[in-house]
């Protein structure tokens, strides 16, 4: 299992409706999607940064779907280039079925 942290850093805040907005036009996609345990868009506190973290039951599909395509098509959608960094997942707790 991998998890990927994409970190998208802005001078300006990000600002949480047009996240939110972003966030639900982009669900689409991702339910079902083979190999993708879950997937999460957040917004930190402070603004300056939108993450997405995702974690993939599958290391070649995880680093696979971060193409240098999608990486074009995400920053255009939150106006910065993102950072990816890829995790080991070495735990996992899941309560989202209880």
């Amino acid at each position: 299992m991998i998890g990927v942290l994409v970190t998208f850093t802005q001078t300006d805040k990000f600002d949480r409706s047009t996240l939110t907005k972003i966030a639900d036009e982009l669900r689409g996609p991702f339910d079902g999607m083979p190999g993708l345990r879950f997937k999460s868009f957040m917004l930190d506190e402070g603004g300056g940064q939108a993450k997405n973290f995702y974690v993939w039951d599958d290391e070649e599909k995880g680093r696979s779907f971060f193409a240098e395509e999608l990486v074009d098509k995400v920053t255009g959608i939150y106006g910065v280039r993102p950072t990816i960094e890829y995790l080991d997942v070495v735990g996992f707790v899941d309560n989202s079925g209880a």
